[in-house]
């Protein structure tokens, strides 16, 4: 699947046009799926969706200072979509479903200030504050839900109005109410409360409210999934109801939950309480390849140790970089460009995790601080995108013609290690993926099958050209400038060979007569 979207995109209002016009160029490269930005209303025309006010509004009504969100109209989402499923790719849904933001109005309720580190300990005695939690929705009026949402619909707030304090996290006072136990524990004692007005998912004009909102949205858009968003801060047994309401009629609709930790056992136990039901993003393993990116020569045969994929491959959603990992974030995890290619490479063309690739890496990242602009827009255009990013469309391209059957690993040196693929009886030609963070060029011995003795081996990421007899006869060099010669192997009469990379460099190596080889050349 593709995020399709990174933190910085520009609030134009265009973004749903701009991704109809890629569907045709990313569906060439082999993207399945699009995993939409949050496109409910927010609190904010530039909001990107996380400050959600209304979860039926998707661009449609004038509310919260403009009628389109930040990505663009209903209209045109709609449109979207079904151009996406005209090519046969799926679309999937972020669903904000743990608060709501920019209130309507102001609201007197009890609430006791709790202790910011553990929220099971009560600071105050239960005292009346102005919270804004008053959620009317005017302009939108009863269209699709009647529901309006007072203090009673939560259990949280950070804001005071009678005093104006910020700072502290207050926990709304009456009887049966109180933080959800089945979220994590691990953090600040009890992390149901994340921001904004925090939703109660056990009053159940919430829970039947969301529950109509997750059938309604089926219906108006041809969505094959949804991504959960801050599981951990909301009941899991109440997202477990929520699967199982929407699976009654989507039966194939694909789940998949942000449980942001860095300790695996934390997931898994997650995805314990939701019996499975969904898949997990792999935070463990993104926050390794971070790590393993900051430290020249650090040891690529531990990279997936204590991540999801190793021990829930069947539920593990594997990335490289997300909107909430990139440049500047609250959960930034720093990653190097020269090793971003051999990142992707581990979660492209391996077996286990479903891999989802990130916006701003295959169209590059805007500006934090964009220049402030008059007058009428100006066309966007995507940012710069790095040089060592520029094989990505390659290597996705190589996971759908040549990444299947049984693979073999190679992890036996600290700083080259491999893999390949033997194929299967659909896609028979097979791979062999081989990657260096080391200082200097090396060669890793590799199997891919007797079946394949004596074929022309090539990479499918290498930017130059050219052959000539040396390449024939095992003379590779390291990869070149555009315009020099391209490196061939020739696999031997027991099906080996000694496949060559660079320094900090990762290669896809796969027979030149392969099926598919040509459309490299559009991908490079």
């Amino acid at each position: 699947m593709l995020e399709a979207f990174e933190w910085y995109t520009p609030p134009d209002g265009r973004h749903y046009q701009r991704l109809q016009s890629a569907l045709s160029d990313l569906k060439e490269i082999g993207i399945d799926n699009l995993l939409l930005p949050p496109g409910c209303k927010a609190m904010h025309p530039s909001g990107n969706g996380y400050d959600i006010y209304d979860l039926y509004d998707l661009g449609e009504f004038d509310q919260k200072g403009s009628v389109a969100t930040k990505w663009g109209s209903k209209q045109d989402l709609m449109s979207l979509g079904q151009a996406a499923e005209e090519l046969g790719m799926g679309v999937y849904w972020d669903a904000v479903l743990n608060h709501k933001a920019g209130a309507d109005r102001k609201e007197k309720c009890l609430a006791v200030t709790v202790d910011p580190k553990d929220r099971n300990i009560d600071l105050t005695k239960p005292e009346e504050i102005e919270a804004w939690v008053g959620f009317d929705f005017p302009s939108r009026g009863e269209a699709y839900s009647k529901v309006k949402y007072g203090w009673q619909h939560f259990n949280g707030t950070d804001f005071n109005d009678l005093d104006k304090t910020k700072t502290a996290i207050y926990k709304i006072f009456a009887p049966g109410k109180d933080w959800a136990r089945d979220v994590c524990t691990s953090e600040n004692g009890n992390y149901d409360y994340l921001m904004f007005a925090n939703l109660d998912h056990s009053n159940p004009e919430v829970r039947d409210d969301i529950l109509n909102w997750a059938e309604w949205i089926g219906g108006q858009l041809p969505l094959k999934g949804m991504r959960l968003d801050a599981v951990k801060h909301y009941s899991a047994e109440f997202q477990k109801t929520l699967v199982d309401h929407v699976r009654q009629s989507q039966e194939e609709w694909f789940f998949v939950s942000e449980y942001w930790s860095g300790d695996v056992l934390e997931i898994q136990d997650y995805l314990k309480r939701v019996d499975y039901k969904v898949h997990a993003f792999d935070a463990p393993l993104c926050q390794r390849l971070s790590a393993v990116s900051q430290t020249r020569g650090a040891d690529l045969r531990l990279v997936f140790e204590k991540t999801l994929v190793k021990f829930e491959p069947e539920h593990a959603v594997t990335f490289v970089m997300n909107h909430d990992t990139q440049p500047h974030q609250a959960l930034e995890a720093p990653m190097s460009n020269p090793f971003k290619p051999l990142a992707y490479a581990l979660i492209l063309l391996r077996k286990d995790g479903y891999p989802c690739i990130f916006y701003g890496d295959l169209y590059g990242i805007c500006s934090s601080n964009p220049p402030k602009e008059t007058g009428k827009p100006k066309n966007f255009r995507h940012p710069h995108v790095p040089k060592e990013l520029r094989t990505l469309p390659a290597m996705i391209l190589a996971r759908k013609l040549y990444a299947y059957g049984e693979q073999q690993d190679y992890f036996s040196s600290r700083n080259c290690i491999g893999f390949v693929r033997y194929g299967n009886a659909r896609h028979l030609w097979g791979m062999a993926c081989v990657m260096n963070n080391g200082l200097t060029p090396t060669k890793l011995r590799m199997f891919v099958g007797k079946r394949h003795a004596g074929e022309r081996w090539s990479d499918v990421l290498d930017l130059t050209h050219a052959s000539d007899e040396d390449d024939l006869k095992g003379k590779c060099e390291p990869k070149t400038e555009k315009g020099k010669k391209k490196r061939i192997v020739r696999i031997n009469a027991k099906g080996y060979a000694d496949f060559p990379v660079a320094s900090m460099s990762v290669g896809v190596w796969v027979n030149e007569a392969a099926e598919g080889r040509d459309r490299f050349g559009m991908c490079l």
